[in-house]
């Protein structure tokens, strides 16, 4: 898996530099939770950042790919101040590579939608504030993610654009039976995700302008 992400990642390097492609570095954090595991709410945080190739194929068009590590998963505190009874904590680590469609307008806002998919490298969970120990081949979690994804980022300053994501399981990542409610639960990745993108490389067009006004 490691060789993976560094073939990935040099390959993104090496497209950045041909010609009117775009290279970036994303970083920020997740707000996340997983649906149908009865704990509610985005209140795990995770880290979320890695680089992006971004090919400009149409007027105000453009494709990505990024490669990213991603943290996911969910949280709950106790119930009680006096007891760990009903904490919950999940950690679910991805390499995940997401591909976009992105549509530019007037102001510059960046309108994008894709898909992704998350390679599962690290998980621990916790429940009633006691980690789980699961051995290897019987982690419940599957090894792959494919999720749907919206997004929308704009300039803040100079090279750096602000970025928000939605993306969404597309299939479920655990099934899970809660016998105290005599209930089966398929679970899936719902998570928010708030980040910079520095762009390195400046848009052909703009340097084509500035040739010009020599």
């Amino acid at each position: 898996m490691r060789n993976i992400i560094i073939i990935i990642s040099l390959l993104l390097f090496t497209t950045i530099q041909a010609q009117n492609i775009k290279g970036g570095l994303y970083g920020g954090f997740n707000l996340s939770q997983v649906d149908g595991d009865e704990v509610f709410g985005y209140h795990k945080i995770g880290f979320n950042g890695g680089p992006t190739a971004i090919i400009p194929f149409r007027n105000n068009f453009s494709f990505s790919i990024e490669t990213l590590y991603n943290q996911k998963g969910s949280y709950q505190k106790p119930l009680s101040k006096d007891t760990l009874y009903g904490m919950y904590r999940l950690k679910l680590n991805y390499v995940e590579v997401p591909l976009l469609i992105h549509y530019r307008d007037k102001a510059k806002f960046n309108f994008g939608a894709g898909f992704a998919w998350g390679k599962l490298v690290g998980f621990k969970e916790w429940e009633h504030g006691l980690q789980i120990n699961w051995i290897k081949d019987s982690i419940p979690y599957k090894g792959n993610d494919i999720c749907a994804l919206i997004d929308v980022d704009f300039p803040i300053y100079d090279r750096f654009r602000f970025n928000f994501r939605y993306s969404y399981s597309l299939f479920k990542i655990r099934t899970r039976y809660y016998p105290i409610i005599n209930t089966t639960r398929y679970q899936y990745n719902n998570m928010l995700t708030f980040r910079l993108l520095y762009v390195f490389k400046d848009d052909p067009k703009t340097k084509k302008k500035k040739k010009n006004n020599k």
